[in-house]
């Protein structure tokens, strides 16, 4: 039995599958089995998949469910006692795999290792690492603030704590990953590898219509989630709420700064955020959107798309 079951969820992913793939190949602990879940491609995901040679590959096709239902059928094909996820357009640096279990190891209280994330544009200027979550052991009040392991292609997690907790929402159409998380850290320990490990690929073209499908997700499993929190930790709805917004605001921002509609909601969600948590005013991450809003509407009328989109 492998160590290791690694779940590649693909869909039409034949622009990056095989760098994918090839990043997993590259761990420097090996032993390891690879999962890819073809979710009913229609592009030549299969045909890629079928000229990898490495006996460790499974291949397994089904129709089309969705992301959060074929890691479900990647969990139910898994050997391994650990278990981790990488989406079919992510990268891991090659001591991913092999820091991660050992730091389980080293923590058989833990369920879940988790690293830093490096958010990678095909704009070279806007990717950068974020290394500023330093959580461990009990995590789930600061989850429920926000989802600091920020993707689905960050975690290496004991099975057993997966058969613990259940599967992936298969409802949720995004954010699953964190409702995922919040579940596992209501029974687990987590543990930090601070290393940037995970190269999570951004577009900026493709995200602005994202934003509000996120936001309704984010919502749904902020909503779900403090059904069931303590007592003690009802205060962090706000803090949480807040975290959205403020998310969103930054999204339009960053992924449609320039166009009029995407400056009112970017406008909208931030004063939300400072609505039901005014002390964000005190962040310097939020006064540094509000300078990036007053500049965005102050060049407005110079900018010949935005003018077009009013």
């Amino acid at each position: 039995m492998p160590t290791i079951s690694v779940v590649i969820p693909a869909y039409n992913a034949e622009r990056t599958i095989l760098e994918t793939i090839a990043s997993v190949q590259q761990q420097t602990f090996s032993d390891f089995e690879l999962i890819v879940i073809n979710d009913g491609s229609t592009d030549r995901t299969l045909e890629l998949l079928y000229n990898v040679q490495d006996e460790r590959l499974k291949i397994f096709s089904y129709e089309n469910g969705g992301l959060p239902v074929a890691r479900n059928r990647g969990i139910s094909q898994a050997n391994g006692e650990f278990i981790a996820f990488i989406d079919a357009d992510d990268l891991w640096t090659p001591d991913k795999l092999e820091l991660q279990l050992a730091a389980l190891q080293q923590h058989p209280e833990a369920g879940v290792a988790y690293s830093w994330t490096y958010f990678k544009y095909e704009e070279k200027e806007y990717s950068y690492a974020d290394e500023s979550s330093f959580f461990e052991g009990n995590v789930y009040a600061n989850l429920l603030v926000r989802n600091f392991l920020h993707n689905g292609s960050n975690p290496l997690i004991r099975k057993q704590a997966i058969e613990s907790i259940g599967l992936f929402d298969a409802n949720l159409k995004s954010c699953e990953d964190w409702d995922f998380y919040l579940r596992l850290a209501a029974k687990w320990n987590f543990v930090l590898i601070p290393k940037s490990q995970i190269i999570y690929r951004q577009s900026l073209s493709s995200m602005t219509s994202k934003v509000e499908v996120m936001e309704k997700y984010l919502l749904i499993v902020i909503g779900r989630a403090f059904q069931v929190a303590p007592t003690e930790l009802q205060f962090l709805k706000k803090q949480s709420l807040s975290w959205v917004y403020k998310y969103a605001a930054q999204q339009y921002l960053k992924y449609g700064g320039y166009q009029y509609k995407n400056l009112i909601l970017a406008t909208v969600k931030l004063a939300k955020a400072i609505l039901i948590q005014p002390k964000i005013l005190l962040e310097e991450y939020t006064q540094g959107l509000i300078r990036r809003l007053v500049k965005s509407w102050i060049i407005l009328p110079f900018n010949s798309h935005a003018i077009s989109q009013m």
